[in-house]
């Protein structure tokens, strides 16, 4: 008897007022999705929240409990604000405290910068009790882990050089593959057809984006599979149907 697709999943959680005030513009969602599906993880679910201890926990404790993988992003910096350490403790009942591995990394980092390792800055090194260390090869403060829970920081290029360090470490399944195929179509054209094609392939996902370009109205049909043969079947009814509705398919790619 074959076995179906290995599926792998992981949830975001986005911590920061300033992404909530607008003040700053998320950019590392997109990348974790993408960086994911590329190890065979699928991103399942997205929360932002505060700089708020509950709220994290309370987020913190429903995600990790239902996705293989967490990923948290924010809140590890230097300043008062920064409390994802401490809130992870909480969440987890492990004290935090200086993690002398994370000291001497920064230690060595600022004596080798000239900079002073003050007190704010060695807050960088707090982490939970038997937390593991995330390399960060940018600006050398680590992440953390703690469980299935990784610790992440903001800045988005130090979130992809975390990422990058860690994924060896994901242990994947079966990645989602997709087809983009666009036409000058409305979707209301389309909606019938594409719901008999749902039915006839429940193993891959079909999604419809209308888009207004050049002065004319059409729709992008996105198929998402980890079935490849089956995503190619998809694929070639969907051009099919838009013929037949007097339509000319446009390949879009991945």
């Amino acid at each position: 008897m074959s076995q179906g697709p290995k599926t792998v999943t992981a949830a975001v959680i986005i911590i920061g007022d300033e992404i909530l005030s607008g003040r700053t513009k998320d950019q590392n969602l997109g990348f974790l999705a993408e960086a994911l599906n590329d190890v065979g993880v699928q991103l399942r679910e997205c929360r932002v929240v505060a700089d708020v201890e509950g709220e994290i926990v309370a987020a913190v404790n429903s995600l990790r409990a239902r996705f293989d993988y967490v990923f948290t992003t924010g809140g590890i910096g230097p300043t008062h604000d920064d409390i994802t350490a401490d809130s992870i403790g909480a969440a987890f009942a492990l004290e935090v405290d200086y993690n002398p591995a994370a000291m001497e990394i920064l230690k060595a980092h600022y004596a080798h910068t000239g900079a002073e390792l003050n007190e704010a800055r060695m807050r960088m090194a707090r982490t939970p009790s038997g937390a593991a260390l995330v390399e960060n090869p940018v600006s050398k403060a680590p992440g953390f882990r703690v469980e299935n829970v990784y610790v992440l920081a903001g800045i988005p290029v130090v979130c992809q050089a975390m990422f990058h360090s860690l994924k060896h470490e994901l242990v994947g399944g079966d990645p989602v593959r997709s087809v983009s195929i666009a036409v000058h179509l409305a979707e209301g054209t389309l909606a019938k057809g594409l719901t008999a094609l749902q039915d006839k392939y429940p193993e891959v996902s079909l999604g419809s984006y209308p888009f207004h370009r050049d002065g004319r109205f059409g729709a992008s049909i996105v198929a998402r599979s980890q079935l490849g043969g089956k995503l190619a079947a998809a694929a070639d009814d969907i051009r099919q149907l838009m013929r037949e509705l007097g339509g000319e398919p446009i390949e879009e790619g991945p």
